[in-house]
């Protein structure tokens, strides 16, 4: 997204824009995460959960595959991890990542959509929790200007958020559930989507529309919390459907994270950037910025959502990257994270 972005319907291309998006974890609640390990399952689930953890500092290693573990039933999908290092020492990131202005990510493979169906029930958490490597996945699209490309993507413009795209409320399948009856007309922006089909197209595996991978977030220690801060966030570069014309990136992607932390009742959650973002709490909405728009930042004190010390709660994410031609994504948060990514039912849109 553009730094400075006229509000307008237009189509034309719009300046750089930046997107932030960093999860800072407290070092006392949050260890480094050793790897993901191969988490089974029954016919038709789809569920990734990290392995041990050990304190923070020091080297780590370990990132998983999408693959089918031995013996996995049809419709399976298990993330196999490496061990990590146990010596001391400065922080590293793992073979494989690139590096990012604070931590790193990693693209995985691709997602088959005959992985389909709800996800697992959690198993016991790693031990001391997750810290340092998230799971999620990453959908590519073309762009409006592309041969069968996406309405939505490399179109519209803004010059800050767009609330009220997306319900209050997760739906029932951990999806954002689109608010409009057509097309997102906000008031200052103007028009931001075309329609629910469209929409439902972001984060749901669609056959000749989008394609789905595994990607890796790694954090990186930074005073009492970790980070992950990108300035050049393109984890699909030469991968799906190559990069946008005319670029060096491949820009047109959104990012879904799923993930569950433990209250322990101070904690905060923070991102900047742009484009659209929505994160869930408690399957509610705590943060909107939807929309094009230039870089923008919102915090979420979690005292203030009526959680439970020590219950468990779910934490939902998605990001889009909607247009050329800067990506940059941060979130600063002290939470602990007691699941280290799930992938979750890629049913096909409605």
């Amino acid at each position: 997204m553009r730094e400075q972005n006229p509000p307008s319907n237009s189509s034309l291309p719009r300046p750089a824009r930046v997107k932030i998006c960093a999860l800072r974890v407290s070092l006392m609640a949050l260890p480094v995460l050793c790897g993901l390990v191969a988490c089974g399952g029954s016919a038709d689930s789809s569920q990734v959960q990290g392995g041990a953890g050990f304190n923070p500092g020091i080297t780590a290693g370990g990132n998983g595959s999408i693959d089918p573990g031995p013996g996995a039933n049809a419709g399976t999908a298990n993330a196999n991890g490496g061990a990590g290092s146990m010596s001391s020492g400065v922080y590293m990131l793992p073979e494989g990542f690139t590096p990012a202005t604070l931590g790193g990510f990693k693209l995985g493979a691709p997602v088959d959509a005959s992985m389909t169906g709800a996800a697992g029930a959690s198993s016991a958490p790693p031990a001391g929790g997750c810290g340092t490597q998230i799971l999620g996945v990453v959908r590519d699209f073309k762009g409006n200007n592309e041969p069968g490309g996406h309405p939505d993507f490399e179109h519209f413009s803004g010059s800050g958020p767009s609330p009220g795209i997306v319900t209050a409320a997760l739906g029932s399948d951990q999806k954002p559930v689109y608010a409009a009856t057509g097309a997102f007309m906000d008031p200052v922006n103007g028009q931001q989507t075309t329609s629910k089909m469209l929409f439902d197209e972001w984060y749901r595996a669609t056959p000749n529309v989008n394609k789905p991978y595994i990607v890796y977030l790694y954090f990186q220690p930074n005073g009492n919390v970790l980070t992950f801060q990108s300035t050049a966030f393109f984890p699909l570069d030469g991968k799906g459907w190559g990069n946008t014309p005319g670029q060096n990136h491949n820009f047109g992607f959104t990012t879904e994270v799923h993930t569950k932390f433990t209250y322990k009742g101070n904690e905060t959650f923070k991102f900047t950037g742009d484009d659209d973002l929505w994160v869930f709490i408690n399957n509610k909405l705590a943060i909107d910025l939807g929309g094009l728009h230039s870089k923008a930042t919102k915090t979420v004190d979690l005292t203030t959502l009526g959680l439970t010390v020590g219950e468990t709660y779910n934490l939902d994410l998605f990001h889009a990257e909607r247009h050329t031609s800067a990506s940059n994504f941060s979130v600063d948060t002290n939470l602990e994270f007691t699941n280290c990514g799930t992938v979750i039912a890629e049913p096909q849109p409605k």
